[in-house]
């Protein structure tokens, strides 16, 4: 990281210096909209070409074939990457909520986009900011770091101290975003129909609506300043959490200032002693109980870089409360006798319990029914073990993915639970990767009784 000198004046040549580490984003709606028919007219190119050198060797290739080629994926999720905004935010929520529905190809594409954006220039970046502050904005500051300390979908973040003292981690939102956020979501929706390949019957439309109204919700940085404030609030008596306070002061709808809390990222201590991962996994584990059972406000992004840890307090740091969601009671209560009939071995209140949340949906072939509720006990045993669970050690990842599968190519179980549950259903999913990622050794089924 790069920083600006720290004295009082400061100057603008660290911007124009720092101009070429960066892709600039793309912010009219024209623009965008043409970036997104050039994705699509490279594809239907190599796709014309592959097929036309297949027809030479004698061969006929099915049209899916030659569009989820790798270098396609390679070449959309290259392209979604450089859009930033909703065009790459929407193929994160589709690849976590459907991702087990689409094809591998389309699977490649949105898993890519998981992956950090490139940021802005130094140029952009200071026209952003002189847009959001005004002109003369550098003289509040004794030190901003012109290249960013992560940079994601929807905005940047950057380290900076002002003249009182303050030090600061400043989200700036990439120009355009808020504006094209409609239409990216429409463009990013043609692009998964062109594969032609998901399945009959899997409605979609819900599903992308509610992609657009959280992404209009998250591009809304006083809002975020607001939920980051209800979650500090509901958080400060714990003593292994710790999160940002916000600056009302900095903070406009594009840019979301907030004190800086140290540590890194949790997925970085995954070479550190057992102790220390068991203490962060455990840490995330017993947070996701209580965000949904106690606090029912939960942090729905399980983006490992959400989530820091400071060794020195010993102390969880929780990020990024764009997608901070309230958890209806009726929800919560709804887990609570799914996991609770799920514990007791009850194979038939579990079934009625996911019948009544939505996990299943009407009309399941009865061998499909049977394999879902099957693959929900399974991952409900950890919590039955009454001993620590060894996520380095458990075959359980691998006999999920064999159980799922099972349904692939099926045409008949498309179906998309309600939103709520995707959102939680993602969060679980999260912490589980990341406590296979530290290989922590947990006994879950105490951690799940003080809540259940």
């Amino acid at each position: 990281m790069t920083d600006t000198p720290d004295t009082d004046d400061l100057k603008t040549d660290e911007f124009m210096a720092d101009d070429t580490a960066g892709a600039p984003v793309p912010a009219g709606r024209l623009s965008r909209m043409a970036r997104f028919g050039g994705i699509a007219a490279g594809v239907a190119g190599a796709a014309l070409a592959q097929g036309a050198g297949e027809l030479a060797r004698g061969r006929r290739p099915a049209v899916q074939d030659l569009l989820l080629t790798p270098a396609n994926a390679r070449r959309v999720a290259d392209q979604l990457a450089n859009l930033r905004g909703a065009a790459m935010k929407v193929g994160q929520l589709v690849s976590m909520d459907t991702g087990d529905l689409l094809p591998p190809e389309l699977s490649e594409i949105f898993a890519r986009l998981r992956a950090d954006a490139r940021p802005m220039p130094g140029r952009q970046l200071k026209m952003v900011l002189s847009e959001a502050w005004g002109r003369g904005w550098l003289t509040q500051f004794s030190r901003f770091d012109v290249r960013p300390i992560a940079a994601a979908s929807i905005g940047q973040v950057h380290r900076a101290r002002t003249k009182d003292g303050r030090d600061l981690a400043i989200k700036i939102q990439y120009p355009g975003v808020a504006q094209s956020i409609d239409s990216d979501v429409d463009n990013v929706a043609k692009l998964i129909a062109l594969s032609g390949v998901l399945p009959d019957g899997l409605a979609l439309e819900p599903l992308l609506e509610e992609a657009k109204r959280q992404l209009h919700e998250e591009a809304d940085y006083i809002g975020e300043g607001a939920r980051l404030e209800l979650f500090a609030d509901a958080v400060a008596d714990e003593p292994d959490i710790v999160t940002p306070r916000l600056q009302a002061d900095l903070t406009t709808k594009t840019v979301l200032a907030m004190t800086f809390e140290a540590g890194k990222p949790v997925e970085k201590f995954d070479a550190v002693d057992q102790a220390t991962r068991d203490r962060i996994a455990g840490l995330v584990l017993d947070l996701l109980f209580k965000e949904l059972f106690t606090l029912r406000l939960m942090q729905t992004d399980p983006n490992f870089a959400n989530f820091f840890y400071d060794p020195a307090r010993e102390t969880l740091v929780l990020l990024d409360f764009g997608a901070a969601k309230a958890i209806p009671e009726q929800v919560a209560e709804q887990y609570r006798t799914f996991l609770r009939a799920g514990v007791a071995g009850d194979h038939e209140a579990l079934a009625r319990a996911a019948d009544d949340m939505g996990f299943l949906g009407p009309g399941l072939p009865s061998d499909v029914r049977a394999l879902l509720i099957e693959m929900m006990t399974m991952v409900i045993e950890p919590l039955r073990l009454g001993e620590p669970f060894d996520f380095a050690a458990s075959d359980l990842p691998m006999k999920m993915r064999d159980k799922g599968l099972a349904l692939q190519g099926r045409r008949d179980l498309a179906h998309v639970p309600p939103i709520d549950l995707l959102y939680i259903q993602r969060k679980i999913g999260g912490v589980f990767l990341l406590a296979s990622r530290l290989r922590a050794r947990l006994d879950i089924g105490a951690v799940a009784r003080r809540y259940l």
